[in-house]
C-alpha cells in the first residue's frame, strides 16, 4: 500500500450564506419570531497536496455572525496541522476552546466532518466504512415542524405513512398540556394501533406535567419520550426515567460531548441519550457518545442535522454504529432538500448507505454561490 503524503492543513474557507425560499413551517417558531429563510455555513479545508472537503454548517439565526466567529478562532488553530490527526486535533480543540474561544456548540462539527471526509477520501473508502462499517441500510423515520392543529399533524402523519417511512415523530406546540395530549391523541387515530410514533415537546414541561403526559404516551403506545425537560436538568430527568416505562430520551443540546453525557449514561438520567455530528463536536465526538452508551447498554439515538449536507454526513454515522434505530430528517423533506447534487438515498423508508469514496454525494455548488452572502 502506498504512503499517504502530505495531508497538512493550508486553509480554512468559509462562507456565510442565506437561503431565502426555505420556509420552516410557515414561519411559526415557538420563540415567536419569524423563520422565513434559513442561514448556514459551508466550510472547506484545504490541505498542502491539492485535497479538499466540504461541509454545511448550522449558523443560527445568523450566517455571519457564526462566520465570523468561527474563522477567527478556528482558522488559526488548524493552520499546519495535519488532517489525518483528528482525535489529536479534537482534544486540542477542547482545551483551546475551554481557554478563550468558547464558540457555540455548532462551531466545530462540520470542521471535523472535513478531516474525517479528507481521511476516507485518501483512503478511497466511503466514510461510513472508514469510520468502521456496521449497517449498510437504516431505516428512516420523519420529524414533525410546529404545525397549527392536532389535524394538521394527523394529515402529516398520513403522508408519512403513506410514503413508507418507518415512524414519526411529533414536535408539538408545547403551549398546553391538553392541546399536546389530544395532537397525539389524533395522529395515533390516525395512522392506527401500530405505526410506530414518537414525542418531541422540546423541554416545555414541569416534572409533574412530564410524568402526565409520559402516562398518556404510554397508553398510546408511544415509542419513545424525547426532550420533556430541559437537558440540563438531571435530577428531574433522572425521576422521570425512574417513574414511566416509556423510554425518556435526551442530551442533544448539551454541549461538550461526551464528558456532559458521562453521568447521564453511568446514572441513567435518560433511557437513551441523543448525537449528532453537527452540534456535539462533529462524527468524534458524536462517535465517542455512542460509544461510551454503547459501553453501558444504552442506545444513542442521532439528532437530525437539518441541512441535507450534514444530514449526509449523520447518515454515515447512523451506517458506523450499533446503538442507533433510525435516520431522522425533518418534514416535508421537500423544505430542506438542497445543497447536494442529489436527494439523500431513502426509498420506502430505507436510507442505503453510499459506497462511492467519501461522502457519497457532491455539494450543489452554483446553489451554493447564489446562496452566499460573504466569505470569511
Amino acid at each position: 500500500m502506498g504512503q499517504i503524503l502530505g495531508m497538512k492543513i493550508t486553509g480554512l474557507d468559509i462562507r456565510c450564506c442565506r437561503y431565502d425560499d426555505a420556509i420552516i413551517a410557515g414561519g411559526k417558531m415557538r420563540d415567536g419570531q419569524p423563520l422565513d429563510g434559513m442561514e448556514f455555513l459551508v466550510y472547506t479545508l484545504r490541505t498542502d497536496d491539492g485535497q479538499s472537503a466540504s461541509m454545511f454548517g448550522f449558523a443560527g439565526r445568523s450566517a455571519l455572525g457564526a462566520g465570523h466567529l468561527a474563522a477567527s478562532s478556528l482558522r488559526p488553530f488548524l493552520m499546519g496541522r495535519n488532517a489525518l490527526d483528528r482525535e489529536a486535533i479534537w482534544h486540542d480543540w477542547r482545551t483551546a476552546d475551554r481557554w478563550w474561544h468558547h464558540l457555540p456548540i455548532y462551531s466545530y462539527g462540520p470542521v471535523d466532518c472535513c478531516l474525517w471526509l479528507l481521511g476516507a477520501q485518501a483512503a478511497n473508502q466511503p466514510l461510513w466504512r472508514y469510520i468502521g462499517g456496521a449497517n449498510a441500510q437504516v431505516p428512516v423515520y420523519a420529524s414533525s415542524l410546529v404545525l397549527d392543529d392536532a389535524d394538521a399533524y394527523a394529515t402529516e402523519a398520513r403522508a408519512v405513512q403513506g410514503a413508507g417511512m418507518k415512524a414519526y415523530k411529533i414536535h408539538p406546540p408545547g403551549q398546553s398540556l391538553d392541546e399536546d395530549i389530544e395532537i397525539h391523541r389524533a395522529v395515533r387515530d390516525a395512522v392506527g394501533p401500530d405505526f410506530t410514533l414518537m414525542s418531541d415537546p422540546v423541554a416545555p414541561y414541569t416534572l409533574e406535567q412530564a410524568v402526565r403526559f409520559g402516562r398518556a404516551l404510554e397508553a398510546m403506545n408511544y415509542a419513545w419520550l424525547e426532550e420533556p425537560l430541559p437537558d440540563e436538568n438531571f435530577s428531574a430527568l433522572k425521576e422521570l426515567t425512574r417513574v414511566l416505562d416509556i423510554p425518556v430520551v435526551g442530551t442533544e443540546v448539551l454541549a461538550k460531548h461526551p464528558y456532559s453525557v458521562a453521568e447521564c449514561i453511568a446514572q441513567r438520567v435518560t433511557d437513551a441519550v441523543r448525537a449528532d455530528v453537527s452540534w456535539t463536536g462533529g462524527i468524534t465526538g458524536a462517535l465517542k457518545t455512542a460509544r461510551l452508551a454503547e459501553a453501558f447498554h444504552m442506545n444513542c439515538e442521532l439528532h437530525t442535522t437539518i441541512f441535507h449536507p450534514l444530514e449526509m454526513v449523520n447518515l454515515h454515522l447512523c451506517g458506523a454504529v450499533k446503538n442507533n434505530s433510525y435516520f431522522e430528517v425533518l418534514w416535508p423533506m421537500e423544505t430542506f432538500q438542497f445543497g447536494l447534487d442529489r436527494p439523500l438515498p431513502i426509498k420506502d423508508g430505507i436510507a442505503t448507505l453510499p459506497t462511492e469514496p467519501g461522502l457519497g454525494a457532491v455539494l450543489d455548488w452554483d446553489f451554493i454561490d447564489n446562496c452566499t452572502q460573504a466569505e470569511v
